[in-house]
C-alpha cells in the first residue's frame, strides 16, 4: 500500500537550496574525518591546520565565570551586557580607538560580527573586494549574504603585501559596495603598513565604499612593527566597520564572543535588528570576557614572546627544506608556505590517509580554500604555529620526511 501511494504521488525528497549546495567547505575543517580515522589507527597528529592556541586562557577570564553569582541564566541585551560594552571601550582606548558603548554590538564570536556586517552593509548581488588569500570563511559568509567576492591577488614573493591600488580600481564596478581586509592577516600573517592603509582610505573615500576590517590579531604584531587600525584613518569614519573577537586574544575560542563596531549610526541601528533576531550573545562568555579585560600586560608579553619564538623556529626550519619557501610574517600566528607539490588538497589528505613517520603525521590547511580565484594556492599550505616548540619540531620533521616520499612531488 505504501509503495502504491508513493508511486501515485510521485514522491521524492525535497531539494536543498542552491545557496546550501554552493556553500564552500572549510579548508580548515574539511579534512577532520581523515584525521579522526588516522587517530583511530593510533597515529599522533600535529594540528597546524587550525588557529587553536595551546596557550592557557587567563585566570581573569576563568575566575570571572567561576565566581559569577548567577541564579538564572537570562538573556542579555541584544547588543551585549552594558557593563561589558562600557569596559570594552576602555580596552580600545588603550589602542587609541575612541568609541562609546552605543557604537559596539557584542556578537557570537567574530564570525557573527562578519556575517551581520555583510548583511547590514550589502544587498544581494553587491560586490566586495577582498585581497586574497583571505580567511576562508569570508567565502562562506558572503555566500550566505548573497554577496559576490571579487578577489585582488597578493603574492607569496612579496610576503602577501597589499596589492597595488590600481589593481583594486580595475575591478571596481557599479556593484562594488565595499572592501574587506584582515589586519594582521589570516592566513598570511601580513601586517599592513600605515601607507598601505592610507592608500585604501583614499580609495574608499573616492568611491564611497564600506571598509570592513577584521582586526582580531592586534595583540600579535612583531619586530617592532606598528598596528594601525582602520579606526585611526581620518575622513572615512562613517565608512568603517571594525570586526573583532576575544578568541585568539585570550585563547578563549570556545567562549564565542566577538564585536562589531562602527561610528556609522545608521549601520549600527540596522545591525541591531539582526542582533535582536538572534536574541543575545552568550552570557557566560560575556562574563568571562569582561573579567578578561583585567588581564595583566605581562600575560600578553609572555604570549607574544612565545609566538615570536615559535614563528622564528618554524619559518627558519621550513625554508631549510628543499623546494620550500615561506615568507616571515609580521603578525598573527599563521604563515603560508609554498611546497614542491602538485596539489595541496591532495597532499594534505595524503598526509592523513597514507603517510606516517614514527607513528606521527602533520595536519595542515590546503591554501586553495583561502583563495577565491580558481586554481590559486594549489602548491601552498597554511600553517598555524599554535603548538609548543617541541611539537613544532616534530611536525616539521614529519613534513620534511613526507616530501621525500610524496608521489606528487615536483622536481
Amino acid at each position: 500500500m505504501l509503495i502504491f501511494v508513493a508511486h501515485l504521488y510521485n514522491y521524492s525528497m525535497p531539494k536543498i537550496s542552491v545557496k546550501a549546495l554552493d556553500m564552500p567547505s572549510s579548508p580548515i575543517r574539511k579534512l577532520v574525518p581523515f584525521a579522526e580515522a588516522a587517530k583511530k589507527k593510533g597515529t599522533k597528529i600535529y594540528h597546524l591546520n587550525i588557529g587553536q592556541p595551546d596557550i592557557e586562557t587567563p585566570e581573569s577570564f576563568l575566575n570571572a565565570v567561576k565566581t559569577a553569582d548567577v541564579k538564572v541564566l537570562e538573556y542579555s541585551h541584544s547588543a551585549g551586557n552594558e557593563s561589558y560594552r562600557k569596559k570594552l571601550c576602555g580596552y580600545y582606548q588603550s589602542y587609541n580607538i575612541n568609541i562609546d558603548s552605543s557604537e559596539v554590538i557584542i556578537t557570537c564570536g567574530g564570525s557573527e560580527a562578519i556575517e551581520i556586517a555583510m548583511m547590514t552593509c550589502f544587498n544581494e548581488g553587491d560586490e566586495v573586494i577582498i585581497p586574497e588569500p583571505f580567511y576562508a570563511n569570508y567565502n562562506g559568509f558572503s555566500m550566505a549574504a548573497g554577496v559576490k567576492v571579487v578577489p585582488v591577488r597578493s603574492y607569496i614573493e612579496s610576503g602577501f603585501a597589499l596589492p597595488a591600488i590600481s589593481d583594486f580600481e580595475k575591478v571596481i564596478t557599479p556593484k562594488t559596495k565595499g572592501i574587506m581586509i584582515c589586519n594582521p592577516g589570516n592566513p598570511t600573517g601580513y601586517l599592513y603598513t600605515k601607507a598601505e592603509l592610507e592608500a585604501l582610505r583614499d580609495l574608499v573615500k573616492k568611491y564611497d565604499l564600506f571598509l570592513l576590517s577584521d582586526e582580531v590579531y592586534r595583540e600579535f604584531c612583531y619586530d617592532g612593527k606598528e598596528y594601525i587600525s582602520v579606526m585611526h584613518l581620518n575622513g572615512i569614519e562613517n565608512n568603517v566597520v571594525l570586526l573583532d573577537s576575544i578568541s585568539k586574544r585570550y585563547s578563549a575560542c570556545g567562549a564565542r564572543i566577538g564585536a562589531m563596531i562602527s561610528k556609522n549610526k545608521e549601520v549600527m541601528a540596522a545591525a541591531m535588528k539582526f542582533a535582536q533576531a538572534r536574541l543575545s550573545p552568550p552570557s557566560y562568555g560575556q562574563i568571562g570576557a569582561e573579567g578578561a579585560l583585567d588581564t595583566p600586560k605581562e600575560y600578553f608579553e609572555g604570549v607574544k614572546t612565545e609566538y615570536i619564538a615559535r614563528r622564528d623556529y618554524l619559518i627558519q626550519e621550513l625554508n631549510k627544506i628543499d623546494g620550500v619557501f615561506c615568507p616571515k610574517p609580521s603578525g598573527a600566528f599563521y604563515c603560508i608556505a609554498r611546497l614542491p607539490i602538485d596539489n595541496s588538497d591532495k597532499f594534505c589528505q595524503w598526509l592523513l590517509e597514507e603517510f606516517v613517520f614514527e607513528g606521527q603525521t602533520v595536519m595542515m590547511a590546503p591554501a586553495t580554500g583561502f583563495y577565491s580565484t580558481p586554481g590559486a594556492g594549489t602548491d601552498e599550505v597554511r600553517l598555524a604555529y599554535v603548538l609548543n616548540r617541541e611539537d613544532l619540531k616534530n611536525a616539521v620533521i614529519c613534513l620534511k620526511e613526507a616530501l621525500k616520499v610524496y608521489p606528487g612531488k615536483k622536481a
